[in-house]
């Protein structure tokens, strides 16, 4: 079977118990996750082989964080132990119109102050064949830039396929830094993930007016903007994106689009309310890689990467805890509409 690897910062997750917020809290449910480790997890729970690569501290907070995605079936064996810390960040959950909020607390984290020079290439991509990490990690600093630059460059010529979701994290990097860094990797990318704005902040690409609540009525201009990243980029043979309404916290459209040989391919719309909303981009990667590992038609493809993500809508937590069968049932029995 086919072997993917991971690689990103995990995070202690804390957030507020009993709906509260932050500034009112005294208690914090704690959870572990990170982009690449929820996709990790996704598809261990999938079936597939999937192994994660991430630096943890050597205390019992970086094993618990290991454990987490072991636990699920990840081959956690490449993890890279020392340094001072695990990072941290604080999820304060919205409710009707208040947006739910992220407070980041990584500086000085194992992850964050890891070197380059730490990840032999030659060692950690033996025998693998998709590489996937995010845009979260490059935007951590120049070292998680130059060690992702290595192992795109070093996939692209022993024919890994390369898999990147573009994630902007504005509380990260500014458009202008993540514009400069993708111009470096994207001849190396076979499959890009955008979403949003993804589009315009991290490829320069105008796909989006930035109106939440209407994303789905510009499916015109999504289709326009993932065709231009084929154009610039002829090595991106796979472009796909979730294309959303959001009306507020609780309740939203969901549907997704998948560009393949010049073709655009809708997946079904499916009116959600949210339980929770975090790492349901995570979820869509995950169902997309499972699908091209297993050669799905296209259709077929999009139909079970969306599906995937709205099942992360209704489950708390960064990790998607669904199997292979429960996303085939959700495709089979979807209360959604279809387009």
């Amino acid at each position: 079977m086919p072997t993917v690897l991971t690689l990103g910062e995990m995070m202690l997750r804390l957030k507020p118990t009993n709906q509260q917020r932050i500034l009112q809290t005294s208690a914090f449910a704690a959870d572990y996750g990170g982009a690449e480790a929820n996709v990790a997890a996704s598809l261990a729970l999938l079936g597939d082989q999937v192994q994660y690569l991430t630096k943890l501290p050597e205390n019992s907070l970086g094993h618990t964080a290991r454990n987490t995605i072991r636990g699920l079936g990840v081959d956690t064996q490449k993890i890279l132990w020392g340094g001072p810390r695990l990072g941290i960040y604080f999820f304060e959950k919205g409710a009707s119109v208040r947006n739910t909020n992220v407070v980041y607390d990584r500086a000085g984290s194992s992850f964050a102050t890891m070197k380059a020079d730490e990840f032999d290439w030659p060692v950690l991509l033996n025998d693998i064949n998709y590489f996937y990490f995010s845009g979260i990690t490059p935007a951590i600093g120049s070292e998680q830039q130059a060690a992702v630059f290595a192992a795109c460059q070093y996939c692209s010529d022993h024919n890994i396929t390369v898999i990147c979701d573009m994630n902007f994290r504005e509380k990260m990097w500014s458009p202008e830094a993540a514009q400069a860094f993708f111009k470096t990797v994207m001849p190396f990318i076979d499959v890009c993930i955008a979403n949003d704005e993804d589009f315009e902040a991290t490829l320069g690409i105008k796909a989006f007016d930035g109106n939440m609540a209407t994303g789905i009525d510009q499916l015109a201009d999504f289709k326009e903007g993932m065709l231009e990243v084929t154009r610039r980029w002829p090595n991106v043979h796979t472009v796909a994106s979730v294309v959303r309404n959001i009306h507020s916290v609780e309740e939203s459209q969901w549907t997704a689009l998948l560009i393949q040989n010049d073709k655009v391919y809708q997946g079904p719309t499916f009116d959600m309310h949210i339980f929770e909303g975090v790492a349901a981009g995570d979820a869509f990667g995950a169902g997309l890689i499972h699908s091209l590992i297993h050669h799905f038609e296209p259709q077929q493809t999009i139909n079970y990467a969306i599906s995937a993500s709205v099942l992360k809508l209704t489950i708390g937590g960064d990790l998607n805890l669904v199997t292979n069968a429960e996303v085939e049932a959700s495709m089979k029995t979807n209360s959604g509409v279809n387009r």
